[in-house]
């Protein structure tokens, strides 16, 4: 039960993270993500788009009969930023390999919250 609970409170910190740091920016048309989209080469008018796709992978990962859609889903989105900071250089351990930082974080609290996972990729 100890490792259920503190998966769903990871699912819920990264859950909150994404929604504050990321969809939310780019839903109300901020400059925090105007920038980095700016940066990396993708045109402005991806912005909401890029946005509803993290929303719908975030609800996605927090209902528990598609939560590991969401994090399929969400484990593409986040290569594909990799991607786009390795291309144009960005730093290496703040930006570039963010996206790894968040995948695991994400996978382990999904393996911590779902004995189906748990089953699929034992530690032993």
């Amino acid at each position: 039960m100890t490792m259920v609970l503190a998966g769903w409170i990871i699912s819920g910190l990264l859950i909150v993270f994404i929604l504050g740091a990321s969809v939310a920016p780019k839903l109300l048309g901020l400059q925090a993500a105007i920038e980095p989209l700016t940066v990396v080469g993708w045109p402005t008018k991806y912005m909401l788009l890029i946005g509803c796709i993290e929303l719908a992978c975030m609800v996605l990962y927090a209902y528990p009969r598609t939560a590991l859609l969401g994090a399929v889903l969400m484990t593409g989105l986040l290569s594909a930023a990799l991607a786009a900071n390795l291309r144009v250089d960005n730093p290496l351990f703040s930006h570039t390999l963010f996206s790894i930082y968040f995948g695991v974080a994400m996978w382990v609290a999904l393996w911590l919250r779902d004995p189906k996972i748990r089953g699929v990729f034992p530690l032993t």
